[in-house]
């Protein structure tokens, strides 16, 4: 059980850190890019590993399983958009109301209720809507909502898809959002992309994003409860912005702490529930 806590543990750290390095790179290629290196390469670890071409959706199956490689594609397109303008924490804080919306629509509680409005009141307490709240770029802002969208998206999605098509479906999902998004960074950023100061640090992003957490969260969920995942992966606003002040020095303003706080809480309230966002999607969030 402590060797899970501390997997998922790692696994959410890696996944910040990753975002980190990712909000470094986007000045160097832009947000394409930085997109098209993180699941570029990410495709390309997973071919090497799991083979796809041995496991080819079916004409039935291929519609959700587009679906879900296409959510998965443009989430982290909008959420590397979102890092361009908006701190770390933020941008976490705002995307997880995607999985936070499909936990309450998926809820008979009487008590989700409250951890709605406490979600609302931490979304609102994030952007700039009160007298002397620090701005924040709007596209930004509306970049991380859109990636909560499509975060939404990728967990319906990846349910179904993990249901007709098993394991691989991972797999393929990774394979259609490289397809999608490698060429528009290819367009945008160019010869860039291929820089010796760039590439290392793209294989960075795709481990530590991919690799490396979703290898270490797979160990945990066989070893933790639902309640207990959810409960958890709740920290994850905040070790973004921790993150984002440990290694991007961003200093996020004491309403910003409020706001974080009011989404872990309607997280670790909602995704608690046995019954909540873990058992609607079928792969950890990949996101951020």
């Amino acid at each position: 059980m402590i060797a899970a806590v501390v997997s998922l543990v790692v696994a959410m750290l890696s996944f910040q850190v990753g975002a980190a390095v990712a909000k470094q790179l986007i000045p160097m290629v832009g947000a394409p890019g930085t997109t098209a290196l993180r699941l570029g390469i990410s495709a390309l670890l997973l071919i090497a590993m799991q083979r796809p071409w041995r496991t080819v959706p079916s004409r039935a199956t291929f519609p959700i399983i587009l679906a879900y490689g296409l959510s998965l594609g443009t989430m982290n397109f909008m959420f590397y958009q979102a890092l361009r303008t908006i701190p770390l924490g933020i941008a976490v804080g705002l995307e997880f109301t995607g999985p936070l919306a499909v936990a309450l629509l998926g809820s008979r509680r009487t008590l989700d209720v409250f951890w709605l409005a406490m979600a609302m009141l931490g979304v609102s307490l994030l952007l700039p809507l009160t007298p002397g709240s620090a701005p924040l770029d709007p596209r930004g802002v509306a970049s991380a909502l859109a990636a909560g969208a499509c975060w939404a998206v990728y967990i319906v999605c990846g349910k179904k898809a993990g249901h007709a098509h098993g394991a691989a479906a991972s797999t393929w999902g990774m394979l259609i959002a490289a397809c999608l998004v490698v060429p528009v960074g290819v367009a945008d950023a160019g010869r860039a992309l291929w820089s010796m100061a760039v590439l290392p640090m793209g294989a960075a992003v795709a481990v530590m994003s991919s690799a490396l957490p979703y290898t270490l969260e797979m160990t945990a969920l066989r070893h933790l409860s639902t309640k207990s995942y959810g409960t958890l992966t709740s920290l994850e606003p905040a070790l973004g912005a921790l993150t984002g002040l440990w290694l991007l020095h961003e200093q996020l303003t004491l309403v910003h702490w409020l706001g974080i706080g009011a989404v872990m809480m309607a997280s670790a309230g909602t995704l608690g529930n046995e019954s909540g966002v873990a058992d609607v999607g079928d792969e950890p969030p990949p996101s951020a």
